[in-house]
């Protein structure tokens, strides 16, 4: 039989047409079908590799599935970019928070409103707030949307709280035409401490965003979701306002409805363990783990909350973190935190004041004092918290040169009367009155000096006057008492003048008392005769002095009151006269515990009926008979070496007061 011819191998299917396919793109891309709009595009991109149009719908469509990653790759893998794929290279890398990079690629790409827009996130997000707000000023001609909102934020992370309301000036614009906006202007009146009004415009923005979000037809777990940012804000200003209870149920009822903003989450969870304080660390802890990475075994904020909080936000979750571990004493754990933070934050002094804090932790108060030495000279800008840091632990320390050094290094703070009086309290530790002196007058020129409302000088002149009559330096006290009598004309510093002039000249003195004001009520009493009365005058001699003891006595007697007797009360029914045996003093004790306690016989007799019932009763020397064959110890008794083994153990027996039952046994046979 002739073999089967085999059939001819079948053609693939021709390709669609591009037209067809890239009409089927844009029904996916209208439709927001992102993902079946990049399979459609490699599609595309199989059928004609080079096609700029197909890889620019791919690379968008990955951006708008969030797919960054993927995207950033798609673009890297053309080998000619054009012009534009610098601006989605640049947004890729912003949103995988490579933010030099980023800036690198925008620099290519031509400045226009939408280059500008993304460098000024790129710039927010490095933390250059003064570069950004440049960018913003130059758009304002330009009508682009959301630009006041991300003005005022970037005014409040600057520091510039102040110039908000004229920026809204400039936009012509209310604090309350949207609820971001008024989030963002609350956030800048929290930064003045204007805490209640802050509440106010939240509480605004929160029932502006309700309505409008309503309006939209918006989920109401979808409306929580996004006014989250607001309810977590007015619990810190609750906080701040001192109604700790109530910030505290706002952060727990934000935590357990577990919403989708994790920002908003990590910042309750902040706030809640900064609130609690050393309180219930393990919990605060537990509370911390679900911020992080759930892969990493060391502490790390996930990826999400990474890119989402700002660095001083992740700041304050870290230091929490440590300050916990602290307080649990997880020693090991905290240094190794310490150690990753100033990477994280380079031009942060919060890593700094952590490791002090560890090294005082670690009884190293020394080498804590050094660290925050070494740091302040390489920050001389951000020195004053450094220094404050090391005067607080030198002075904890014990060590009052090391802490006066760090406070004089503050410039700024000198003349406060708080910073002086410390200074002076620890220079006079260190046994410096020279230099204690020398701090209260400087501080006296600067006040006289300066041309302020709410001056210190009378103040300070105060406490140096009385600092200096303290030491014996009576002349110089003197000499600011006359000072203040002459300027302030008060009755305290002309007391204190009299004082001091007083140990030097009492006519001077005496002088400068005719200025007191006479007290009312004493111009009808005679100093002369008041003078002359017996408890006034200074006796001497022993019989006066014992006249006087007596005299003490006598009075300390009428003194002393007499004590009222009162009659004793008695139970009802109860007659003093025939009161009747008097009551048991055992009467409290346990039974068993009394003298007259008799504890009961058991009847031995029970045991010795035995059998069935109806059984025939033997004699009695059968019955002991029996009784002693049962007993291995007194058929031992029978033999004579029985005998004498059995005399051996009851010799080597302690003896006891009641007889035992065997003894019983023999006295009977």
């Amino acid at each position: 039989m002739a073999p089967k011819p085999k059939p001819a191998p079948s053609q693939p299917p021709a390709p669609p047409p591009l037209e067809d396919l890239f009409t089927t793109l844009n029904k996916h891309i209208q439709a927001s079908a992102f993902t079946n709009a990049v399979k459609l595009t490699d599609q595309i991109l199989a059928i004609a590799p080079g096609d700029e149009d197909a890889l620019r719908c791919k690379v968008v469509a990955l951006i708008k599935d969030d797919r960054f990653d993927d995207a950033f790759s798609a673009i890297q893998s053309s080998k000619t970019l054009p012009e534009d794929f610098h601006f989605l290279k640049a947004y890729c890398l912003y949103k995988q928070n490579k933010l030099d990079e980023a800036l690198q690629s925008l620099q290519k790409h031509e400045r226009d409103d939408e280059t500008m827009l993304l460098e000024s996130q790129i710039l927010y997000r490095l933390g250059k707030m003064d570069d950004c707000l440049d960018i913003y000023q130059k758009l304002q001609k330009s009508k682009i949307d959301l630009l006041e909102i991300n003005s005022v934020a970037a005014l409040v992370m600057a520091g510039r709280s102040s110039e908000v309301q004229g920026w809204l000036d400039s936009f012509r614009v209310k604090a309350t035409s949207s609820f971001e906006l008024a989030y963002n202007t609350a956030c800048s009146l929290i930064q003045r401490n204007k805490y209640t009004d802050a509440e106010l415009l939240l509480l605004s923005g929160r029932r502006i965003g309700q309505e409008s979000l309503m309006e939209d037809n918006w989920p109401d777990e979808d409306i929580d979701n996004e006014l989250s940012p607001i309810a977590v804000q007015l619990g810190y200003v609750q906080q701040l306002l001192g109604r700790k209870q109530d910030a505290m149920e706002a952060y727990v009822d934000m935590i357990k409805r577990d919403m989708a903003d994790e920002s908003s989450i990590a910042v309750a969870v902040n706030n809640l363990v900064s609130l609690k304080g050393p309180k219930d660390v393990s919990d605060s802890l537990k509370k911390l783990d679900r911020l992080k990475e759930k892969e990493a075994q060391s502490f790390r904020l996930a990826q999400g909350l990474d890119l989402k909080l700002s660095a001083k936000e992740r700041e304050a979750i870290y230091a929490n973190r440590v300050l916990l571990l602290l307080h649990a004493n997880r020693i090991d754990q905290a240094r190794e935190l310490i150690s990753a933070l100033p990477d994280m934050f380079p031009e942060s002094v919060v890593p700094v004041l952590l490791q002090a804090a560890l090294l005082v932790r670690e009884n190293k108060a020394g080498r804590a004092e050094e660290v925050l030495a070494q740091f302040a000279g390489k920050f001389p800008e951000k020195s004053q918290v450094l220094y404050l840091a090391r005067a607080q632990v030198a002075a904890a320390a014990g060590h009052p040169h090391i802490a006066a050094d760090s406070l004089t290094k503050i410039p700024d703070i000198q003349h406060m009367p708080a910073t002086v009086a410390t200074l002076v309290t620890l220079k006079e530790r260190a046994s410096d009155i020279e230099g204690a002196s020398s701090v209260l007058d400087s501080a006296t020129k600067w006040w006289s000096n300066a041309m302020t409302e709410d001056n210190k000088l009378n103040i300070i002149m105060q406490e140096a006057a009385s600092f200096k009559l303290k030491h014996g330096r009576e002349e110089e006290a003197a000499k600011l008492y006359e000072e203040l009598v002459k300027n302030q004309g008060s009755m305290e510093a002309l007391v204190g003048l009299i004082t001091t002039v007083a140990r030097l000249d009492v006519i001077k003195a005496e002088l400068y008392e005719k200025q007191l004001k006479t007290l009312p009520g004493l111009k009808g009493i005679d100093v002369d005769s008041l003078e002359r009365t017996s408890g006034v005058k200074r006796v001497e001699g022993p019989p006066q002095a014992g006249l006087t003891e007596t005299n003490e006595e006598g009075k300390n007697k009428t003194k002393t009151k007499k004590k009222r007797k009162r009659k004793p009360r008695y139970p009802k029914g109860f007659n003093p006269a025939n009161p009747g045996p008097p009551p048991d003093p055992e009467r409290w004790l346990p039974k068993r515990e009394r003298s007259t306690f008799r504890p009961k016989r058991k009847d031995k007799r029970a045991a010795q009926v035995r059998g069935s019932q109806g059984a025939v009763v033997r004699e009695k020397h059968d019955g002991g008979a029996s009784s002693n064959q049962s007993n291995p110890k007194s058929n031992q008794a029978t033999t004579s070496k029985g005998a004498t083994q059995s005399a051996a153990s009851e010799q080597s027996k302690p003896s006891s007061s009641k007889p035992s039952s065997k003894s019983r046994k023999k006295s009977r046979n």
